[in-house]
């Protein structure tokens, strides 16, 4: 047994959009400098302690490029400028940027373990409400402001190094009371930190621990720029953008701009290759074989269709494990697909188990795997994730678990870490596949870059910038247009969309917006056109419907009792899932965690299940479901100390309590009926609405955040009508 380990192949995701704002220079966001000081150069220095543990780290060439533009150029973000400015000459719009923004960090994991941080955020308070920043301003003295410049900046400081360097540890010690000279150092101490990155990533290639890949440059969805169309492989019936994006030659050159770039600064060109998001074709896999890429990796819902053969069961588990524990070969260029649920398990999951025995049923889960595998050949299970965004979760920003999880490794013979390239050359290069599905590692299509009408205005400026810029090149051959088309090929980049559309959400949308949106402006700017007006407006669109996960199939009659009864009482209503956190994951946080909806012909009904037991929410908390229309009706649900839900309807813009709705129950869930005729609704009657959390008057969370829920009230023969 052995003599025949089960090799594992970890790929660590490493990826940054360009927040350059092309009309200052200065970055938008801080993001790059600050998971630089956090997360890329201790993922290295942590894999350093056990040198038997071999990873694949993939980089984005944008990403590196800012690095090098903080250490090399002297590069600054604005939340950096607002770091240096002395407390003490901070204006008024300076104060209120640091209020702001300052507490953009995971409060349980990296707030909270500085009590000094964690009273500022209290005082500035818990739940921001902008408009309230000015009177909340008053209560910080200009110590308090030195000391949230200097806490927030060091929570982004990895433990690794806070414990390792004397002045940090004396910081971390020091806790409050922070001086203008510590402030300086630190800021020093993070730009020795990011200049360390490279070079210890280049020395680990040359010990040989480590294999380095990247993506396209700017990280776009390749096979959407070879062709828009493309998304109804996957997708057939999606609404496509009213202009046809199809620039194959634009995916070659992300793909060639980014091994040029990676040359520049490793002195090899790399041949492995994490496509954007997964994001594979036919196309891509030719376009990238031709520019010597020897390998690409992607999920396994992606082979499972290719094959079209199923490789879980109904339960998540795995049913084909030698079929997706091996490498495949199209075009030319060898497949890795990678385990969906174990890649998840360390994104989403582990954060919240005791560190250390959720590194061992990480390893049990390998072993099984290894048990259920014929030893006649050797496999590859392939780990693929973010290497960056997952550890704010953590407690120590992963240490701990990546220390248990590789030590744990290191001791067990019946597994063996290797680089991918390592497998490839020395055990399989993978067998034939005869085709490819067109999609990514998110469901195996393109629905959050393409299909929301978000999404495809998006496209739909992009494609008029880039057809302005090709016709004044083709009219004007020997102009040097490389910063426009600079600018083409940021707007390209798959970060934009990720926040269009109403699948993730994120503090910083606007800027994302803003962004996009203006490196296509300097393209007109560059080309000496006048900017379209339609620039000038955000992409995002605050009034809409927001379609649910599954759609209302049929009548439900659901026992209203607050408790899953069975699994088919709600089974034929509408499913959201809820998506409302600061995070860059395809994976959210929210009081929320599921909503339903559904109707017969008299009721309509609404189920909630909570992140949390509905029993330790404040006292003061409250349900309020909105109705829009066809009437300004709403339902206000106490939780404490009795459940009591009263109907209101709004009359001369007064709220009027109409009756107490009794058909309503919380215990593991909530459940209530409403009956149309107290909502005021008849037959096809368009009914909008939203649900909210109230504390102390206030709105604290929304479902859907931006948006709305859109329905028509059934008729008698809705059911009917739907078999047909």
């Amino acid at each position: 047994m052995t003599d025949n380990p089960l090799y594992i192949s970890i790929l660590w995701h490493m990826h940054q959009p360009y927040y350059r704002d092309p009309s200052t220079g200065i970055y938008r966001l801080p993001w790059v400098r600050l998971h630089g000081t956090k997360d890329y150069l201790d993922m290295a220095e942590i894999l350093a302690d056990f040198p038997n543990i071999k990873c694949t780290f993939n980089f984005t060439p944008s990403l590196l490029e800012q690095i090098i533009d903080y250490t090399e150029n002297n590069s600054k973000d604005h939340h950096l400028l607002h770091t240096l400015k002395k407390a003490s000459e901070l204006v008024l719009e300076e104060k209120l940027f640091i209020l702001e923004n300052f507490f953009l960090a995971n409060w349980e994991t990296m707030i909270k373990p500085f009590p000094r941080y964690y009273e500022l955020l209290v005082k500035r308070g818990l739940h921001l409400i902008k408009t309230e920043l000015f009177r909340t301003l008053k209560n910080f003295t200009v110590g308090d402001f030195l000391d949230l410049q200097v806490l927030f900046n060091l929570c982004w400081t990895d433990p690794l190094f806070r414990e390792k360097d004397p002045f940090l540890k004396m910081l971390v010690e020091k806790g409050k009371d922070y001086t203008e000279e510590d402030k300086h150092i630190l800021i020093s101490k993070q730009l020795l930190l990011l200049k360390k990155i490279i070079p210890k990533y280049r020395e680990m290639v040359n010990k040989g621990q480590i294999e380095l890949s990247l993506s396209p440059f700017y990280h776009p969805i390749l096979p959407l720029l070879c062709d828009t169309n493309s998304a109804r492989i996957a997708m057939p019936n999606v609404n496509l953008p009213q202009k046809r994006f199809s620039q194959p030659e634009d995916a070659r050159k992300q793909i060639r701009m980014g091994i040029d770039y990676f040359e520049k600064l490793f002195g090899y060109r790399p041949t492995g290759m994490w496509p954007s998001e997964g994001s594979v074709s036919e196309e891509v896999l030719r376009i990238a074989s031709s520019e010597g890429i020897k390998w690409i990796g992607t999920d396994e819902d992606v082979l499972s269709i290719s094959i079209s053969k199923q490789l879980r069961d109904a339960s998540r588990n795995i049913i084909e494990p030698d079929i997706l524990y091996k490498p495949y070969i199209f075009e030319n260029v060898s497949i890795i697909f990678r385990d969906h649920n174990l890649s998840d398990l360390i994104g989403f999951v582990y954060s919240q188990w005791d560190l250390k025995r959720a590194a061992e049923d990480f390893i049990n889960k390998l072993l099984q795997l290894s048990f259920s595998i014929p030893k006649d050949k050797p496999h590859l299970l392939s780990i693929i994730l973010d290497g960056e965004n997952a550890w704010e979760y953590y407690k120590n920003d992963g240490l701990d678990f990546l220390r248990y999880l590789y030590e744990g490794l290191s001791k067990e013979n019946r597994l063996k870490t290797v680089t991918v390239s390592e497998y490839l050359s020395q055990h399989d290069k993978g067998e034939q596949l005869n085709m490819l599905h067109s999609g990514s590692w998110i469901n195996a299509n393109y629905g959050i870059w393409i299909g929301h009408e978000e999404d495809n205005t998006a496209w739909d400026y992009l494609t008029d910038a880039r057809n302005a810029l090709q016709a004044f090149q083709e009219a004007n051959p020997d102009r040097d247009m490389s910063k426009a088309w600079k600018s083409i090929y940021i707007a390209e980049g798959s970060d934009w969309n990720w926040w269009y559309g109403d699948e993730h959400i994120t503090d910083n949308q606007n800027d994302f917006d803003e962004l996009f949106r203006m490196n296509l402006m300097k393209i007109y700017r560059e080309i000496g056109k006048n900017i379209p007006e339609q620039l000038f407006i955000s992409v995002h669109r605050e009034d809409r419907s927001i379609p649910p996960s599954v759609t209302i199939r049929g009548f439900i009659e659901p026992n209203i009792d607050g408790i899953v009864t069975g699994y088919y009482e709600w089974y034929q209503a509408a499913h959201m899932d809820i998506k409302i956190s600061g995070g860059s994951m395809h994976k959210a946080e929210s009081i929320f965690s599921s909503l339903y909806y559904g109707f017969n012909k008299n009721t309509f009904f609404i189920r909630i299940d909570p992140t949390i037991p509905f029993v330790e929410l404040p006292a003061d908390t409250k349900l309020s479901i909105n109705f829009l229309k066809p009437s300004q009706v709403k339902i206000i649900v106490s939780i404490k100390p009795i459940l009591k839900a009263e109907l209101l309807i709004n009359k001369d813009d007064t709220w009027v309590k109409s009756k107490d709705i009794h058909n309503v129950a919380i215990q593991d869930i909530f459940e209530i009926g409403i009956p149309f005729n107290d909502l005021m609704a008849k037959e096809n009657n368009e009914m909008i609405l939203f649900v909210s959390i109230i504390k102390n008057g206030e709105e604290m969370e929304r479902c859907p955040w931006r948006g709305c829920i859109i329905l028509n009230v059934p008729t008698p023969h809705f059911e009917s009508l739907m078999w047909q």
